[in-house]
């Protein structure tokens, strides 16, 4: 049986420990650059040993891959989530809203973007294939609104899978644009200029 110690049971603090050094990864990714960061430096800030550290990921790539991941889950938790209370709203309405979580999610800390859309750039097969797998769920999640406003008379019927993919680059290209600038540009402009993009792309005529 594990051993507590101060009350804590050896599961927490591992899964404490785990949270440090990913808090500490996205700093310091954002900041020196996941390309210069080191895993000594990742340790020294999240207060653990390198033994630690590769007892919860096999190399600097897993973490980002995780944090990645983490950060597309947290926006498309929070998008689904607010689907309920959409259910009787108008077309344009729910897609403005859903924009507007989409983007307040992402820039609720500057470091998230610059994560996803500089840092986890070009850096591995593996995160090339997880980025595209992110890009698919989120054209789909797009396809889907798509076909709820066509079925509502707000826009035509017709294959938005092409459309989709193409707003995820824009929101892409837009949220890589806001974390660059210092101070960062305001978010309800990025906002509003994603809502016309995919209001105008949805609903042109076939």
């Amino acid at each position: 049986m594990a051993r507590t110690y101060g009350g804590v049971a050896p599961e927490q603090r591992r899964a404490e420990r785990r949270e440090r050094l990913l808090s500490a990864a996205l700093d310091l990714f954002t900041s020196t650059g996941y390309q210069q960061a080191k895993i000594t430096e990742l340790c020294t800030r999240a207060g653990v040993s390198t033994r630690n550290f590769y007892e919860e990921f096999e190399s600097k790539e897993k973490v980002l891959l995780t944090l990645h991941e983490r950060i597309n889950a947290l926006a498309l938790e929070h998008v689904t989530g607010t689907l309920d209370r959409l259910e009787d709203a108008d077309a344009v309405t729910r897609i403005g809203t859903l924009l507007d979580v989409f983007v307040g999610t992402v820039t609720s800390d500057p470091r998230m973007p610059r994560l996803n859309y500089v840092e986890a750039v070009g850096v591995s097969a593996a995160l090339e294939a997880q980025h595209q797998e992110w890009v698919d769920r989120w054209a789909a999640f797009i396809e889907t609104e798509a076909r709820h406003a066509a079925a509502h008379g707000v826009a035509p019927d017709r294959d938005y899978h092409l459309t989709a993919i193409a707003l995820v680059g824009a929101a892409t290209g837009l949220l890589r644009e806001w974390q660059a600038h210092t101070p960062p540009l305001p978010v309800a402009d990025v906002a509003a200029e994603l809502r016309a993009l995919m209001l105008a792309a949805i609903t042109r005529p076939a």
